[in-house]
Parts: C-alpha cells; structure tokens; sequence
C-alpha cells in the first residue's frame, strides 16, 4: 500500500518553481514541481524526518571547479541524523549522513549553508554541525526540549522555542552561549521566525491558565488559548503577546510560522482548527507581558489586518513564495502541498504527495486526535495536552477524576492497550470509556461515535515513543546504566515492587504517601516508566523536577517499598539506568 507521506515541513527554491517537502509517515523528502503541479523526484531518508534547513546556495549556476555546497539537510528524529541532499537536474540527491543523536528536531543553516544549527530536544542542547567536514563541532545548552529555531539574518543569534522550560531561549552564535530564556508559559512553541531587520522575532504558541474546565472558563479563554509572541532578538526589552482567540471560534496548536518577503503579513497555522491565520504586521497590538485572552477587537471587525483561511487537514509549516502573494504549506493529514493566494483568500492548487486512496482506521483516529473542533467552541485538541501523544511541562486539572484544582501531570499516551487501568487514580478499566470521557469532560466536546472510538484506539494501539537516545547505538545499556538495573531490581531499591513487567507498572493502585486533600479517589496507579526521561515534572503532582529529587524525597526508597536509602554511587547509577528505560 502507498504510505501516507504526512508531509511537517518545506523549503522553497529560490524562484518559487519546486519546493522540497518534509514526508514525516514515509520516511522521506519529496521535490515538487510547482509549475507542473507534481511530484518530480521522491527519496528516503532518515526515520522519522522532523525538519529542513535551507540555504540558498545557486547549485545550477555554479562552476564545475566551485565547491558544491550542500542545499538542504534534514534533520531525522528517530535515527538521529541529519541527512543532506541537493537539488540538481531536477532531481534529489543524497550527499551524505551526519549522526547527532538525541532526537534532532528543527534545523537551521547558516548563509554560505556550511554550518547547521540543530535543536537536540532530549539532550536540551543546540548542536553546531559542520557540513564540510560533518562533524559536530560544538553543543551549547538552551534549555528542556528545544524543538524549532531560527538564526538571524546577520547569522549572530539563534532564537530556540523551548517548550520544556515554558519559553524562548536566545544563543549568541559567536560566542557559542545561551544569553537568556523568555518564560512565557509556553506550551507547545512552533516554529519561529525573524523579521528582516534581525530584531524582533515571532513565533505561536499555547498557553494554559489553570482554571478549572467548565464551559465559562473555556469560552473566556481561562483554560487553553493560543498566542503569536514577540521577543526582541538583539536586546533584553520584555517580551510581548497577542492572543488569536475569536470568542465562539477559537484558534487551536497554532504551528508554523512566516513573514511575507516584504514583511507586511506574518502568517500562521493553525493546525488544530485546519486554516491559515493572516495578519497585517503594521500596528500589531502585541501586550507587553500580558495577554487578553481574546483577539483584539480591533482586528476582529478589520478584515484587511486579520483573515483566516480555511485549509482543511492539519497544516503545519508555512513559507512564504517569492512572489509575497502566495504562501506554500505542508499539510499533514491531507498528504499534500497546499499553494494559498493572500489576495484571494483561498487554496489556489493543492498538489497531492501520495497516500492511499482512502485513510485507514488508525489515520481516522489520528485526525480526530489533532482535531480542536472536537472540543467545545474548538479552543484545544488532545494533541495540545498530549503533545505527538506524549507529555507536556505542566500540571493540568482534567476533570478526569471527578475532581477540580487536583492538578496532575500529563500521562503519555504510548501503548494504553497494555498499561491498564488509566488515570492517576486507576479508576478507569475501561478504556473505550475513557476515551470517551476525555472527548466529552475534559474537552467538553460532543459525544463521539462507535467509530471514533475504534478509530482513536487503532490509533493509540500504533503509537509508540521515539527510541531511546541513551541507549548505547546497538540497543545496549552503558556500563553505569548495567550497574543501576542492579539496584532496580534489587531489595534495596525495591523498584521492581511495583514496576516491573514489559511496561514496568504492575497496574496496581497504591498509597505511596504523596495524597492530596482534594482528590476524589485515594491512591495513584502505578505509572509506566517506560520513556520516563522525556518528562521534566515527575510523580503525579509534578512536585519533583529531577530523578534525584524524585529518589531522595518523598519517593526515596526507603520511605515506599525498599529496605533503605541508597549511595551517592547507587543513585547515580539508578537515574542512568531509569534515563535509558
């Protein structure tokens, strides 16, 4: 069967006549034919491809003797490479494979496209990889799960969304050092971009206000709205906001992000409620650090400096066409790049990537997961929440246990046909109910249909985690992470009391000593610890921020189900062992 391409990025070639798409389902990197409306050339490259970063090297119109600089690389989550590759004679070819590592995500060139700039977003770092040699040559830290970046245009400042510390970190490229990070309560930061003049930089966003979920409290924008901000990229002055939010018809994961080659419009996607979002950037009445939680009034009732633009699917990165009338798209659900014209306000060509005919009953389930109109008034999705279907940075009050301001961390959402019960609490067995209960509570969406049920568990049944990236590149552990399933499995630790089995959670519900006075139910489930070193809040509350706040308070072994508190060695041995489960 021809694969879903599920296309998450694109570059633009510089007269606007092909672009190069991003296949995430495929595995692969599609040259499109702008003019002719087809594809031209499709390649494989890494596991999982994320990103593409571009640098507009005129390989056709060079020298025989001139060095060929590299066009394009793509960055490869789960095989941990960036791949590069050129456009030549219409055709895509491979140059070459540079291992990283640490789940590479957004990437980004320099002018001359020698060096690249990638996010790490499990190692909470930025890795400066040279192209000629390709060799990585240095890592700068920038803070937990930096997905997407942009450098400016002078190429001497990196701006990284880093949604694992709620905000936007700026790096000084030079000196090779992290200047600062905005918090902004950021969750979910999308791409980013810089305005030409290299200052002020934009990007969309999702904040959470911890209220409780009630249908006042949504529609008021108190519990999940989305945002464009605004930092300035070569100074320290505050950062600034706009909401997105209509009231009765909110924006929802608000992702990619582009400013027309004149400035004038920034454009934004909104993948949760399918549509592109048009702004005039002149006079945009951006907060500084506060937001109103709807859309200025202003430019709801002015048509020429705010549009939306309904796409369909779920569309992801956007970039503008060298004409500055028309923005090219990657729409994931749809498996095709979509040609919108600003000045018509609509989808002018939509080129097909390749696909199936007709989505099967997992891809349904996968819409209805990353569809925002299933919730009320469409102000979020599941996908907000369960970000790709993990986690998020913070707690949230879900409803899911029958109980308000109890706020929890997110459960991922990786292989829940195999971790019953579900919940904090475990007090849903039954998972088709639990679905249900989500779309309809904690959304406060309609009720769904038999069929969505089915689809959304065939698509929960498939999901699974991205590897592992400290694990040694055969699979194997390191000599330290040996040590520390010793002390895992020893009566010592006492771990294996209740994780233990291929998810390591014995689906059992225990009072470990850690209640709250306001929840409903007593006890907590048992968490799989499965992926555990993706979050940054652990126990159910979030009250610890480390492994090593986790085992030397409240949780320590010595105060649940081992016989004593373990060494400085033992310790350290066990959070390497917990990093690589």
């Amino acid at each position: 069967m021809d694969p879903d391409r599920s296309p998450v990025d694109l570059a633009i070639g510089p007269d606007g006549s092909w672009a190069v798409t991003v296949n995430q389902t495929s595995n692969s990197v599609s040259l499109v034919g702008l003019n002719a409306g087809r594809v031209l050339d499709e390649q494989p490259v890494g596991r999982w491809p994320v990103a593409i970063g571009w640098a507009a090297v005129d390989v056709a119109s060079a020298s025989e003797q001139a060095p060929r600089d590299p066009r394009f690389v793509v960055s490869c989550r789960d095989s941990g490479e960036l791949v590069v590759l050129e456009v030549a004679r219409g055709r895509l070819n491979l140059l070459g494979r540079i291992h990283v590592g640490q789940h590479p995500h957004g990437v980004t060139l320099d002018s001359a496209g020698r060096t690249a700039y990638v996010a790490l977003a499990a190692a909470a770092q930025v890795a400066v990889v040279d192209l000629q040699s390709r060799t990585v040559t240095a890592h700068v830290d920038v803070g937990r799960w930096p997905r997407y970046l942009a450098l400016s245009p002078d190429g001497a400042r990196l701006a990284v969304g880093v949604s694992g510390d709620l905000g936007v970190s700026l790096v000084d490229v030079r000196q090779r050092k992290l200047v600062r990070t905005e918090n902004l309560a950021a969750l979910n930061v999308g791409h980013i971009a810089f305005a030409p003049d290299g200052r002020d930089v934009y990007f969309p966003w999702m904040i959470y206000r911890r209220t409780p979920i009630s249908p006042s409290n949504i529609r008021q924008g108190w519990v999940l709205g989305s945002r464009i901000g605004r930092i300035d990229g070569g100074g320290d002055s505050a950062w600034q906001a706009l909401s997105l939010d209509p009231s009765g018809q909110a924006v929802a994961d608000p992702h990619g992000i582009a400013l027309t080659p004149d400035a004038r419009r920034i454009v934004v996607t909104a993948s949760g409620t399918h549509e592109l979002l048009v702004l005039r950037r002149e006079g945009l009445p951006l907060l500084t650090h506060a937001h109103g939680d709807h859309i200025d009034r202003g430019l709801l009732v002015d048509r020429s400096r705010f549009f939306r633009i309904p796409l369909g699917g779920r569309p992801m990165a956007v970039r503008a066409m060298p004409d500055g009338h028309r923005v090219a798209v990657a729409n994931y659900l749809n498996n095709s790049l979509q040609i919108v014209d600003l000045d018509e306000r609509s989808v002018a060509a939509e080129i097909s990537l390749g696909g199936p005919a007709e989505p099967s009953l997992a891809r349904r389930g996968e819409a209805i997961f990353y569809d925002a109109t299933r919730s009320l008034d469409q102000w979020y999705s599941c996908h907000s929440c369960h970000y790709e279907g993990g986690t998020n940075a913070v707690t949230m009050d879900t409803l899911n246990d029958g109980s308000s301001l109890t706020f929890k961390t997110v459960l991922p959402l990786y292989r829940l046909d195999r971790t019953a019960p579900w919940t904090w609490h475990g007090w849903q067995t039954d998972l088709q109910e639990a679905i249900r209960n989500s779309l309809t509570s904690t959304m406060q969406g309609p009720e769904p249909s038999e069929d969505d049920v089915r689809a959304m568990l065939a698509y929960f049944n498939q999901l699974e985690p991205p590897p592992n990236p400290f694990l040694l590149r055969d699979g194997g552990l390191t000599a330290a992470a040996e040590r520390g399933r010793e002390v895992f499995q020893s009566p010592q630790a006492g771990c294996v009391t209740c994780h233990r089995g291929p998810e390591l959670t014995d689906g059992e519900v225990h009072d470990v000593g850690t209640g709250r006075r306001m929840d409903r139910y007593s006890g907590y489930n048992t968490p799989s610890l499965r992926s555990v070193y993706q979050k940054t809040l652990l126990l159910h509350d979030g009250r610890s921020k480390s492994f090593e706040e986790v085992l030397t308070g409240v949780h320590r072994p010595g105060e649940v189900a081992g016989s004593g508190d373990l060494s400085d060695q033992q310790l350290s041995d066990l959070i390497e062992y917990l990093k690589s489960l």
